[in-house]
């Protein structure tokens, strides 16, 4: 895994610069997003690591139609390089170093329910406080959690979960 990001790492940068200096962030995210997915799937990720493929078959596969010159060149440059199936990371390190520089966190909140509106809402304001940036919260429910919430920022994790608690409990116990 970290020789992977090891190797993905320079391709995620040099996508982030080239989309600075275009201003085109999110055309970059969108169509990196694309790629990563058609990329991780098994299937493709075989098709990909042939040697028999084509850089164009393999950009025609992992582009949509409109994409821009730019893109298309990059995902050239990782078929010389046999790189596409790095895809899915570079999407992800591409996805990180665009929050740095727009000053956003991303944070998970799962829960065993849904939660309410104005909960959720409380939540993104303490989290927006405590990083003094914007915060993007993206929502999933996990039953087995019983009750609660965790909230996974990517460099943090608090785990205010009824299970989680009950964990802890239960270490102390034991000691």
């Amino acid at each position: 895994m970290s020789q992977t990001l090891t190797l993905a790492r320079p391709y995620a940068r040099a996508a982030f610069a080239i989309a600075r200096d275009g201003g085109r962030f999110a055309q970059w995210s969108d169509a990196l997003g694309f790629a990563a997915r058609i990329a991780a799937d098994s299937q493709v990720a075989s098709l990909l690591a042939n040697p028999r493929l084509t850089a164009g078959d393999a950009i025609t596969l992992l582009s949509v139609d409109g994409t821009e010159p730019a893109f298309a060149d990059f995902l050239a440059l990782l078929a010389e390089n046999r790189r596409m199936t790095l895809l899915p990371e570079i999407a992800g390190l591409y996805e990180q170093l665009r929050a740095d520089a727009e000053k956003v966190v991303r944070a998970k909140v799962t829960s065993a329910t849904t939660l309410p509106v104005g909960e959720l809402d409380t939540i993104t304001a303490a989290l927006r406080k405590r990083f003094g940036r914007e915060v993007h919260v993206e929502t999933a429910i996990d039953e087995s959690l019983i009750g609660g919430a965790l909230i996974d920022t990517g460099d943090m994790v608090i785990d205010g979960s009824l299970r989680g608690k009950l964990q802890r409990l239960q270490a102390a116990l034991n000691q």
